[in-house]
């Protein structure tokens, strides 16, 4: 279909390298567009080409800090220099760290609100004027059921990403009048090589607790994975969505929707 086509759009990936973003990158891609992603050095930036390759896809890497603005505007004006103006952005780059909230740090807590909150903030920021120029754009970011839920030694991390709920619905507030729409992506558990220890069977050849927490709160009873986010991710990039402004888009199985099985 014509309206979820891609073709000639350039989309910026933050962080997307490998995962989901790769994954959402490479999805794009194939509808069409033009990637081009950045990370926070050049070993991962080549990596991420390397990999892109693989695929057959041609993606520019640039090497960037998403929490300095300084190196976020000048990147900016490479891309449109080197590649043509920011169609679609894709605000992945995030990170976690899992500490009960009372034995961690501030400046631990400060790291994941910077990356995960200020990181999109001052991306969105910098791509917005040329989308305000041109009367069209399409800003994605990547939230989570922590945009929601609270769960053990994840404060910063729901902190960031309720937050970033809230600046999604906030930039489709004030930037929908230049049509421009902003929404969020929110990934259920998905199966990544991070997460695969948690899915590793037991000696005894149970599944690992955690594995059993996750499917015992799913509906769909299975792991995501990275390619169950493509489509929705091109929905959202694409002028199938015009129409689709502040909204958050979990993709989760179900989990939100579901109280869980009695005991």
């Amino acid at each position: 279909m014509t309206q979820f086509d891609l073709t000639g759009k350039v989309a910026l990936v933050t962080g997307a390298t490998y995962g989901i973003g790769f994954a959402i990158a490479s999805g794009l891609a194939q509808s069409g567009a033009k990637i081009v992603f950045n990370d926070i050095n050049q070993e991962l930036v080549n990596k991420g080409i390397a990999a892109y390759k693989e695929k057959n896809i041609e993606a520019k890497g640039y090497v960037c800090d998403v929490t300095n603005e300084d190196q976020v505007n000048a990147m900016v004006a490479q891309i449109e220099k080197e590649v043509g103006a920011i169609d679609i952005l894709v605000n992945n780059a995030g990170i976690i760290k899992r500490i009960p909230m009372h034995e961690m740090s501030a400046a631990d807590f400060r790291q994941v609100i910077d990356i995960d909150l200020n990181g999109p903030f001052i991306v969105a920021k910098a791509v917005i004027p040329s989308m305000m120029k041109k009367g069209k754009g399409k800003i994605i970011n990547i939230c989570s059921m922590m945009s929601e839920l609270g769960r053990e030694t994840v404060s910063a991390y729901a902190a960031a990403k309720g937050g970033l709920k809230m600046l999604t619905r906030n930039i489709a507030s004030e930037y929908g009048q230049y049509n421009i729409q902003c929404n969020g992506l929110g990934p259920g558990y998905i199966a990544t090589p991070q997460t695969a220890p948690l899915r590793e069977k037991q000696a005894d050849g149970s599944r690992h607790p955690f594995d059993q927490f996750i499917i015992a709160k799913t509906p769909a009873a299975r792991w995501g994975t990275a390619e169950d986010l493509v489509g929705p991710a091109v929905f959202l990039a694409s002028e199938a969505s015009d129409f689709v402004n502040g909204h958050i888009l979990y993709v989760d199985g179900g989990i939100l929707a579901y109280i869980g099985k009695q005991p």
